[in-house]
């Protein structure tokens, strides 16, 4: 069931949004219900996926995935994502009803992305407003570039994550955005976007930018043509890290945007 939830995107959006409800000065009681709302959340997008993917997984030989390698049942996985699905609700509104609304519209958001968005162009637009929801179920609207900024690197993140399974997707019948620019048009789209998510992150709030966040923007366009320049070597996987180094770098940022707002 772990491997079936995709663990470490799951951990890691749940990371951020609970470091988030951190920063922007939220008592214990109230990171905890971040946490385990968000993270209900991504349990379900994710055992969905998987449930949905099953059979055309094990027609393309996906033994890389746990219900075609026969490690857990798909009614197992299917069911864990409607418990998952329902219990976010409630918990959801530990946190109250309008912070409630984003975040269940984001899960919407996501499952909707697993059917039937995935295989059209629209891939992106789930993952755009499922972390721009987030960005609002945790720190609130006022900082309308916390927002935007996530919504951004959600954007981002869906082209980069797909990068080192093209292949692997296109034999299993998924047809979204990045599959259709193919390889250097994803590592394009979605470099552009992790760098735009940065310059919202580093001049949406108010005041001047500080000379640091100058530096991350400066490095993302810097580090991003250069790791691309390199992965021209066979084998190199230096796009795809240099992708994850700008990723990491937004993270930070919108971190410490989350204190601002």
């Amino acid at each position: 069931m772990v491997r079936a939830c995709h663990p470490e995107p799951t951990l890691a959006v749940t990371l951020v949004a609970t470091l988030l409800a951190i920063v922007a000065g939220r008592g214990p009681a109230a990171v905890a219900a971040v946490a385990v709302a968000v993270l209900g959340s991504q349990l379900a997008v994710g055992w969905t996926n998987d449930w949905l993917d099953a059979d055309r997984d094990a027609r393309a030989g996906r033994r890389d995935k746990p219900i075609p390698a026969g490690q857990v049942s798909r009614r197992t996985v299917g069911a864990g994502a409607l418990i998952a699905a329902l219990a976010t609700v409630p918990l959801a509104l530990l946190s109250g009803p309008a912070p409630a609304g984003f975040l269940i519209g984001g899960m919407i958001a996501g499952l909707l992305y697993d059917w039937p968005l995935k295989f059209t162009a629209a891939s992106p637009l789930p993952y755009l407003v499922a972390f721009g929801a987030l960005a609002a179920f945790v720190a609130g609207t006022r900082a309308w570039w916390l927002i935007v900024a996530a919504a951004l690197l959600g954007g981002g993140a869906h082209f980069i994550n797909v990068l080192p399974d093209l292949a692997d997707d296109v034999a299993a019948g998924v047809r979204g955005l990045p599959h259709r620019i193919g390889l250097t048009g994803s590592w394009v789209v979605g470099g552009t976007l992790l760098v735009a998510a940065t310059a919202v992150l580093v001049f949406g709030p108010a005041g001047p930018p500080s000379w640091p966040a100058l530096g991350v923007l400066a490095a993302a366009v810097v580090v991003l043509p250069t790791g691309w320049y390199l992965s021209r070597r066979p084998g190199s996987r230096a796009a795809f890290r240099s992708v994850l180094v700008v990723a990491l770098a937004d993270v930070i940022l919108l971190l410490v945007s989350g204190t601002a707002g």
